[in-house]
């Protein structure tokens, strides 16, 4: 059946196609923009602008970062939380969800209430930092990945997606003789695909992006995270002192600040930008069945 649209209907697309491309283009043009300043001079940046002309494109910024061991090792470290947070956030959702979602589990109402009580309030910081303190985490790689683990938000996205999956299934599986653990594994578990790439890929990229929970609980350089290591460059513009040499003069050491600044946010952002197309295909599913029972 052929719809005809009318003139309001033909006016409010033009106007969604139109918010569509200017907010591809806030993210392209910035993302543009730092990609081309990585490779420019800060003086020749500051006075002419960014400039497709390669003789004026330089390395040097990458040379310096890839060479030092203070940024190799905050990537290292940032590679290392995120991934072992996104572990442990996913285990704690997928088995919290899979709980809260069985019928006939005892206190399952009192649990969901306790867990929305945690969204509205919270402990706040200091509580929290002695809490991490008695419990002998501080200034380990722990403090990072385990306080923030335990995400509602996400239980509750894993409890709706394994309500919506047939319960025929289990009964089959039940009626054939699996166990409530065969169930899980071999059958919940696999139809799970999409929540759970949905969950790791929301696990990883807050913690790739977070900072503040290193630059509480942390003391130890060797345990700091690229973020850390970011935030001297880009907010209290300081290069680290392996990156330059002591002969450096004042302006020197500024020019290599501002070129640094651009080339550590491209070399920060690929994870993401990598990562993101391997999940693009559980993404859409995964959020929608997971919010909508």
């Amino acid at each position: 059946m052929n719809f005809k649209h009318t003139k309001l209907d033909r006016i409010l697309l033009a106007s969604s196609n139109l918010l569509l491309c200017l907010s591809v283009l806030l993210v392209i043009v910035p993302l543009f923009y730092v990609v081309v300043a990585s490779f420019m001079d800060p003086t020749e940046l500051l006075s002419k602008g960014i400039t497709f002309d390669r003789s004026a494109w330089t390395f040097e910024g990458y040379k310096l970062i890839l060479s030092n061991e203070a940024m190799i090792r905050g990537f290292a470290n940032a590679v290392y939380y995120s991934v072992g947070f996104t572990i442990i956030t996913v285990v704690i959702s997928i088995f919290a969800g899979y709980s809260l979602s069985v019928n006939g589990l005892v206190g399952k109402n009192l649990f969901m209430t306790l867990f929305i009580i945690t969204m509205f309030f919270n402990g706040g910081l200091i509580p929290t930092y002695l809490v991490v303190k008695d419990l002998g985490m501080l200034n380990t790689v722990w403090a990072i990945m385990v306080p923030g683990a335990v995400n509602v938000w996400n239980i509750i996205l894993t409890r709706t997606f394994f309500k919506g999956i047939p319960k025929e299934l289990n009964e089959a599986a039940n009626v054939d003789g699996a166990s409530d653990r065969h169930v899980f594994f071999k059958i919940v578990l696999p139809l799970s695909k999409p929540i759970i790439f949905v969950i790791a890929l929301y696990a990883f990229v807050a913690q790739w992006n977070s900072y503040f929970d290193a630059m509480i609980y942390l003391d130890d350089a060797k345990l700091k995270p690229l973020q850390l290591v970011l935030r001297s460059i880009l907010i209290q513009n300081q290069a680290d002192p392996g990156m330059i040499s002591d002969q450096l003069a004042m302006a020197e050491l500024k020019r290599l600040s501002e070129m640094i600044k651009y080339s550590s946010i491209v070399i920060s952002s690929l994870p993401l930008i990598l990562m993101y197309p391997f999940f693009q295909k559980y993404f859409e599913k995964g959020v929608m069945a997971g919010s909508l029972k």
